[in-house]
């Protein structure tokens, strides 16, 4: 699959703009908020909640972060107004993290305040291993701060994760939050798992290590193995629906987990999810830098590429 991955990437990168705009509008709500808000309010009929992303990172100055910090306002208001069961991702670095430290920390928190006071959460995404250590100091600050809505991105092909997971939970208790994902960056193998196998058997221990340690979980996976291991970890924890300890609840999450999912990726398996009493997430992106956030995601793993392929020649594979 990687070899066939790199090479539909190469394909890709030759055809027109407007044919990977037609293939895009799959996974990428559209260039503007209007369009992200149409999106979310049809599949909510579905069950489903969001998490929405403005498409962009690692700026090159701290003007273009001014621009984040402003169409976030705007995403909050989107989301109180039209009444939405929706948080927030963030990029770090597209809030000034590598140019400027301190100022990202500060737009960050000026988010943070606006986003609890209408109780709306804030995950701060996990970008490559360059800020892995600062984007959870950033989460660890907040929250000494008394900012508990917001959490990050842990990834499992990361050696580091597990004990990652470990120090989160010692420090923030029952408040620790986690989005735990096989990861996107494909990063160098002295710090982090190659193969898909080992990849999946670390996501699966890490979710267990997550539930078992009272943090929340949010499993970020369309492959049925992990899937399968978390309906089965949670059986085994009695975690399974219906809940019956409804007190566990958190706002606008589940008892202790929920599964999260790509928009246009495995919705039949999301909607079957959401009918047996899971909560279910889909990643909303938008944004005018959608064809760079489609190059770069095929660039950084090609075998993101192959997603494409099943929606064009196989779509009742992958239906939205």
């Amino acid at each position: 699959m990687g070899i066939l991955g790199r090479f539909m990437v190469g394909v890709t990168k030759c055809m027109p703009r407007f044919f990977v705009a037609s293939v895009a509008r799959r996974y990428v709500a559209g260039k503007d908020l209007n369009s992200a808000v149409k999106v979310m309010k049809k599949l909510s009929s579905e069950g489903a909640c969001f998490t929405i992303d403005v498409l962009g990172e690692e700026i090159s100055n701290l003007q273009e972060a001014q621009f984040f910090v402003d169409e976030y306002d705007r995403v909050l208001d989107a989301i109180v107004a039209n009444k939405l069961d929706a948080n927030l991702s963030i990029k770090p670095t597209a809030f000034g993290l590598l140019i400027d430290s301190k100022a990202a920390y500060k737009n960050i928190e000026r988010l943070l305040v606006n986003a609890a006071e209408h109780d709306i959460f804030v995950r701060l995404d996990m970008e490559d291993h360059r800020v892995t250590q600062s984007t959870i100091d950033i989460v660890l600050a907040m929250h000494e701060k008394g900012l508990k809505n917001v959490g990050t991105v842990l990834q499992a092909r990361l050696f580091r994760t597990s004990d990652d997971i470990d120090s989160i939970c010692e420090q923030l208790g029952a408040d620790a939050d986690f989005r735990i994902c096989k990861g996107v960056y494909l990063e160098h193998e002295s710090i982090s798992r190659t193969g898909y196998q080992e990849i999946v058997d670390a996501m699966n221990l890490h979710i267990d290590q997550i539930l078992d340690k009272g943090g929340y979980a949010g499993i970020a996976s369309h492959d049925m193995p992990i899937i399968n291991h978390t309906l089965d970890a949670l059986s085994n924890r009695k975690m399974n629906p219906p809940h019956s300890d409804l007190e566990k609840c958190r706002n606008g999450k589940g008892p202790g987990y929920e599964f999260q999912m790509l928009l246009g990726v495995r919705g039949n398996i999301r909607r079957k999810l959401s009918k047996e009493g899971h909560r279910t997430r889909i990643y909303i992106p938008y944004g005018e830098r959608w064809y760079e956030y489609s190059m770069r995601r095929l660039d950084e793993n090609p075998d993101v590429a192959m997603h494409i392929v099943k929606s064009i020649f196989m779509p009742w594979t992958n239906r939205r």
